[in-house]
């Protein structure tokens, strides 16, 4: 606990030594450090599209939320709780869903994009309204919201799934009780976030009655990660994950370590919403873009560590998949942190698929569902942490 203490000490210098002294908050709403975690700052009427045009049965609204940056200060996300208008009475089951990612800017965040049907993981999302679900839908730390999205910053994002779950239940319209079981669900950015709200539930929202949390293609290791992407599928990608680190702790200035044609990257990241699959082939190496390796900065080495999964034991089951040929997440990292799961011993249900990043995640999703479904309804969780 000494160790860990010592570690949240010098992240939290690390922020601190060029970040505002004043919490992020919503214009026009109290400052974020009046309230609880959870705490809805504001809420209104919105709608949930799979496509443009298309209604689904469901009443949704946008909410501004308290939460907690990576670095234990308040701060105010925002995102969507989502309800099937199917007339059913009493409790239902509630998902707190960590979305993939979307990108920097904030016409990204889904909150904006669900109203217009443009939000890929929507079709995903339905999947479980359809089975009378509610789903809570954050935007994470900065995307929707004043400051810069702190993207594979893991405290932040679990943080901010964990106080989705616990607006949603507090948002008077929505209905749903605080005694209804609840689920963590993500995949990719998403894995990551789910990974992270599994680990903090028991010390940060012990109060939420969780069952369970799924979690795919989870870059659970960032140094192992970027340095699989750098030279391979994705180095625009590792670029855009050392901007959400810097966002997080500003003292670790990026901008320092990057050349003009790095800074042009960050620039149009920051101000435009545009394919994934552009921003990974941006270019090849990190090499190109920087004028010396922030990998090799101990100050840097320290905030990707500080994201790492698999030193603390969530106090539920959890299920794990990965794909053989994942492009962007190592394979390694996937078995990596369900061996220190396990080892823990975590109920962790393990499945591999022998596919890309993107197909695992469309092919995955429905037994991933399905092992949700038993454990929302009590049934009891074997894990193949043997297998």
């Amino acid at each position: 606990m000494r160790i860990r203490t010592t570690v949240l000490t010098a992240l939290a210098a690390l922020a601190l030594a060029s970040a505002p002294p004043a919490a992020t908050a919503v214009s026009g709403a109290p400052a974020a450090a009046t309230g609880r975690p959870g705490d809805i700052v504001t809420s209104a009427p919105t709608a949930f599209r799979t496509l443009p045009g298309v209604p689904t049965a469901t009443r949704a609204w946008h909410i501004t939320y308290r939460s907690t940056t990576a670095t234990g200060r308040p701060d105010v996300v925002s995102g969507t709780v989502v309800v099937p208008d199917d007339g059913e009475q009493g409790p239902r089951p509630l998902l707190t869903w960590g979305i993939g990612a979307v990108g920097l800017s904030d016409d990204c965040a889904v909150s904006g994009r669900f109203p217009q049907g443009t939000s890929i993981e929507a079709q995903l999302v339905d999947l479980a309204l359809r089975r009378g679900w509610a789903v809570a839908v954050t935007d994470y730390e900065g995307l929707g919201t004043p400051g810069d999205h702190t993207y594979t910053a893991g405290r932040s994002e679990g943080h901010a799934v964990l106080d989705a779950a616990r607006a949603a239940q507090r948002l008077p319209d929505a209905g749903l009780s605080p005694d209804a079981p609840v689920g963590i669900m993500g995949y990719s950015q998403g894995g990551q976030a789910a990974g992270w709200a599994a680990e903090l539930h028991a010390l940060y929202a012990p109060e939420l009655r969780l069952k369970g949390t799924v979690a795919g293609g989870v870059p659970a290791d960032l140094p192992t990660t970027l340095a699989y992407n750098d030279g391979g599928a994705g180095p625009g990608l590792a670029l855009m994950a050392l901007t959400g680190q810097d966002a997080a702790f500003p003292a670790l200035r990026l901008d320092s370590y990057l050349n003009d044609r790095g800074r042009g990257y960050v620039d149009t990241m920051k101000r435009n919403c545009v394919a994934l699959s552009t921003i990974a082939g941006l270019f090849q190496r990190m090499s190109e873009v920087t004028v010396r390796d922030p990998l090799a900065s101990p100050a840097w080495q320290l905030a990707l560590r500080s994201s790492y999964l698999g030193t603390r034991s969530p106090d539920h089951p959890v299920y794990l998949y990965q794909g053989l040929v994942d492009e962007l997440i190592p394979y390694r990292v996937g078995e990596a942190l369900r061996a220190r799961w396990c080892a823990r011993g975590v109920p962790v249900e393990w499945q591999d698929y022998p596919l890309d990043h993107v197909a695992t995640a469309l092919t995955g999703i429905p037994a991933a569902l399905d092992w949700m479904a038993a454990r929302l309804a009590d049934e009891p969780a074997r894990g193949n942490c043997t297998a």
